[in-house]
């Protein structure tokens, strides 16, 4: 466990570091090379050279062949500039990450990883990783999600019909197979590329397919040529559901088998080339749902949570004497969707509710009613009218295509603006040519 948090941790500096100078640094700033200019700002050779170290790490740990350091320093730095665009378009935005934030995001760390918040602390200490930056970077990692949702997540619609069309085109799980591990290679080309420009990368992409062809390892060549965002962990892109597969990949993730590779695809950002790393299968999906009814009382400034207690605990002696608890509902629930029909919420999925109200269901036996109980909504009564196993794999298909489509707009929305906002500012490289 102590191996997967370290590896989680190391992550998350390499990710928000573009923007964290160490402290020594700061001091040094002025004394210290330029590699890079961002704008009004710069990276300099001691930041480089910090990522550099995560970096290597992480590449060993992984077996990857290292190809020469220069390659991996370019691509380290390439990554380090697109941070820090993102971090100054933040800061432009008024786009902020408080305290408070930062601090339940630090505790969701903690428990996930089963620490207390001094585990934490003492665990990052004892790998070498201050607190301090750890938190900034944990702030960083906020803002870039929250930019990124501002400018391109929330600006993403998937329709109805969208989602019957990609099933129709088996571009989902309905094609018999569920997962894939995907891993990739971009030979990118710029905006506006002349059409000598993108023969060079024609023939470029050539060269690495040849070169894959002939058994060269996919990671190493990735490592030395890609210019995608996964570069550094030799293209991959991780495991994702078949209907999550990004559109230039569909076809790919569809029909090839396991070691298997595409050939070059073009798109407005260069040249692709994919490979299948593994697959698996698809099951159906069986739920169990139950049917259900309640009452709501809902607080505020005229009635407290005792009153809301007592007043379902009377109701709850009427329903246990015999009255009827569609009669009651309509004339108490404060739930005026389902009071009018007697307080019924029809079939309810596993996840539908609160994890308090689903709780009270799971512990209830048919035609039993709970006692008064509280939910971020108020105070209820429930009643289980009957459980049935349910075959939801319709639903849940239509729910990942949805979710497919969504991220793959997602995918190639947040590549096309990390683009546009590399062209649009100003970036000189200066890495080899004296860093003065």
């Amino acid at each position: 466990m102590r191996t997967q948090l370290k590896s989680l941790l190391t992550g998350a500096v390499l990710l928000l570091s573009a923007g964290l100078p160490g402290l020594a640094a700061d001091l040094d700033r002025d004394l210290d090379a330029i590699v890079a200019v961002v704008n009004e700002d710069v990276i300099t050779r001691s930041e480089l050279d910090q990522e550099m170290a995560i970096i290597l790490v992480q590449l060993r740990d992984r077996g990857t062949a290292l190809p020469p350091r220069a390659v991996i320093e370019r691509q380290v730095l390439e990554r380090m500039i697109g941070k820090r665009l993102q971090l100054q378009t933040a800061e432009r935005l008024g786009i902020q990450a408080d305290d408070a934030t930062l601090g339940r995001a630090i505790d969701s760390i903690a428990a996930k990883n089963h620490m207390s918040l001094t585990q934490l602390r003492d665990t990052l200490e004892r790998e070498g990783l201050n607190f301090a930056k750890f938190r900034e970077n944990t702030r960083n990692q906020i803002l870039l999600a929250r930019l990124q949702a501002q400018e391109v997540i929330n600006r993403i619609t998937v329709t109805d019909q969208e989602v019957e069309l990609f099933l129709h085109r088996g571009q989902g799980p309905l094609s018999g197979r569920d997962a894939v591990h995907l891993q990739h290679i971009l030979i990118a080309t710029p905006d506006g590329a002349t059409p000598e420009v993108i023969q060079r990368a024609r023939d470029k992409v050539e060269r690495v397919l040849q070169q894959l062809k002939d058994g060269v390892d996919f990671a190493q060549v990735a490592l030395v040529h890609s210019d995608g965002r996964q570069a550094l962990e030799g293209g991959d892109l991780g495991w994702m559901k078949l209907s999550q597969v990004p559109t230039l990949a569909a076809e790919a993730a569809r029909t090839l088998q396991p070691g298997g590779i595409s050939e070059p695809i073009r798109s407005a950002s260069g040249f692709h080339i994919f490979r299948v790393a593994e697959v698996k299968g698809e099951e159906r999906q069986v739920i169990t749902q139950t049917h259900a009814r309640h009452i709501l009382i809902k607080t505020n400034e005229l009635v407290s949570d005792q009153d809301a207690q007592t007043r379902l605990e009377q109701l709850r002696i009427r329903l246990v004497g015999g009255e009827g608890f569609g009669a009651l509902a309509r004339s108490h629930s404060d739930d005026t969707a389902s009071a009018i029909k007697g307080g019924d919420l029809g079939w309810v999925n596993p996840g539908d509710t609160v994890p308090a109200f689903e709780e009270q269901m799971a512990s209830l036996a048919p035609r039993e009613i709970s006692k008064p109980f509280h939910s971020p909504f108020g105070w209820h009564l429930v009643q289980v009218l009957g459980r049935r196993e349910h075959d939801n794999t319709e639903d849940m298909l239509k729910g990942k295509a949805r979710d497919s489509i969504r991220a793959r707009k997602a995918e190639e929305a947040t590549d096309l603006w990390l683009r546009r906002l590399r062209d649009e500012s100003y970036v000189e490289i200066r890495l080899g040519r004296g860093e003065g």
